[in-house]
């Protein structure tokens, strides 16, 4: 009796049609964040550390929120680099993936010195507010979250813009609106805190968008196959 070969069934993985809501959770949870951080922190990098007595147990509950809004934001990265295709092109994907994560951990940085400051004053007040290691922390986290993270924010919607402009995959007064935001964020001088709730309105405003259109496309595919089958976009 004559074996028949093993056969090894295959799938190709695609990228779930709800995953652009991964985008909407990064806004939702990043604008919390920020906002939370801008009433109760002082938008200057040489404050007293006066907010470390009032304001220690909602900046620690946000906190937490951090790495949550990063594995949404991968998501979110992903959800775009889907809708490239067979368009995507080395160049602008080393762009859109070198300022996407560098954004991303930028905003870990900035979220493990806030931590390192709470841990620090809970263990001894007086030393973590007077000595110089909270001059040097709250220094260097003002200009992670205030400087640099906005510049690769507004780096990754400048990239993203001009992929659309070029390939067309979604509507032109998506991109120049981008374009427009993405200015805001590279030549802001990092003194208006309320610019670091941009990317995270930007990005929840445009996966809202990507999810309409996908449903949009995968009803309009099911009008159209008789089993109710249709191929749709892809998120």
């Amino acid at each position: 009796m004559t074996e028949q070969p093993s056969r090894i069934s295959s799938r190709r993985l695609r990228t779930p049609r709800a995953a652009a809501i991964a985008g909407i959770i990064f806004g939702v949870l990043l604008i919390t964040i920020y906002t939370t951080i801008n009433l109760n922190i002082p938008a200057v990098p040489d404050d007293t550390g006066a907010w470390l007595e009032t304001s220690a147990g909602p900046i620690s509950l946000v906190l937490i929120l951090v790495p949550f809004a990063g594995i949404a934001f991968l998501w979110f990265m992903g959800v775009v680099r889907d809708r490239f295709g067979l368009l995507e092109d080395q160049f602008f994907s080393t762009l859109f993936f070198g300022s996407g994560l560098l954004y991303l951990a930028m905003v870990f940085i900035g979220a493990a010195l806030a931590g390192g400051i709470l841990t620090a004053y809970s263990m001894n007040p007086r030393i973590a507010t007077e000595g110089d290691v909270y001059i040097f922390a709250r220094a260097v986290m003002y200009r992670i979250n205030n400087v640099y993270s906005i510049r690769m924010a507004g780096m990754f919607m400048f990239v993203l813009a001009t992929i659309w402009v070029r390939t067309e995959i979604l509507p032109r007064w998506l991109a120049l609106s981008t374009y427009a935001l993405a200015l805001v964020l590279l030549v802001s001088v990092g003194f208006l805190p309320w610019t670091t709730t941009i990317f995270p309105f930007w990005v929840l405003l445009t996966s809202a968008y990507i999810l309409y259109l996908n449903y949009r496309y995968q009803k309009d595919d099911d009008e159209g196959s008789p089993e109710g089958e249709g191929g749709g976009f892809s998120a």
